[in-house]
């Protein structure tokens, strides 16, 4: 029930997302997912690689390298254990939904190539929850890559929606060797886009998404490279953005803290 039918509002999920970034022919590139219509949240919306945290992304045992819990812990204000479940989350889910697998040896060595039948077991393994990231990683003597990402942003679902995110935004450039696959059972399209391709297609009504996506990919689109953009991230101090919803003549728009408008192209929540 939203406060607008008056409840309380909806607790805000952890959950964690990854812009996941090459260099293209034309510069910096992003992998978008567009995400089925049947989805309960954000269907038929193009997103980027991510999803809720799993109880099992708190595991302690996880083989790690690279900023702490605790260094995460202070990036995005919270505490060591809702860090530590964040960064699993979004390495767990970047192979999930994209086959891209941020880990590597513990020499520093990142794994090469993840596209084989037995990687693939173990990725729907994961998916089933089967199998934990922890316990995969063990398996093959692999340890987790905080080092691969950066902070980027942080979004917090308004209020008056009824299912709410505390999402935080990650920043990785595609390990060399591995490759993104349309592997999502989510996502009925995934791309390399541009951040301003991405936009036009925005603009022209072709790719319709959240103001997170298309705010963050406005926040991309200044860097000429992966490298680049990987220096300036987070390209803002992370202080959460919770946008209010506004109707106008012209028409609706989330209106964040800093006075920024963002057409909505969903309907307002009720």
């Amino acid at each position: 029930m939203s406060p607008a039918a008056g409840g309380a509002p909806a607790e805000a999920k952890q959950a964690a997302t990854v812009l996941l970034l090459r260099d293209g022919a034309h510069g910096l590139e992003v992998y978008l997912l567009r995400r089925t219509k049947g989805m309960p949240f954000a269907g038929g919306m193009t997103a980027y690689p991510g999803g809720g945290v799993d109880p099992r992304d708190g595991d302690t045992e996880i083989g790690w390298a690279g900023p702490s819990p605790a260094d995460w812990s202070s990036a995005f204000g919270c505490d060591e254990r809702t860090a530590r479940e964040l960064v699993c989350a979004a390495v767990r889910e970047t192979f999930e939904e994209a086959g891209v697998l941020l880990a590597g040896l513990p020499d520093g060595a990142v794994v090469p190539d993840v596209s084989g039948d037995d990687w693939e077991e173990q990725r729907q393994a994961l998916l089933s929850r089967e199998l934990s990231l922890a316990e995969l990683l063990a398996g093959r003597g692999l340890v987790l890559r905080s080092d691969l990402l950066r902070p980027f942003a942080h979004w917090i679902t308004p209020p008056v929606e009824p299912r709410r995110y505390d999402t935080k935004f990650f920043a990785a450039a595609l390990p060399v060797g591995q490759e993104a696959r349309d592997v999502s059972g989510e996502a009925d399209e995934a791309s390399w886009l541009t951040p301003a391709a991405a936009l036009a297609e925005l603009a022209s009504g072709n790719r319709p998404m959240l103001p997170p996506t298309s705010h963050t990919l406005g926040q991309l689109q200044p860097f000429p490279d992966v490298a680049a953009a990987l220096t300036g991230s987070p390209p803002q101090p992370l202080h959460p953005i919770s946008p209010r919803f506004e109707e106008t003549p012209d028409g609706k728009w989330a209106v964040l803290p800093d006075g920024t408008r963002i057409r909505l192209v969903v309907p307002l929540p009720s």
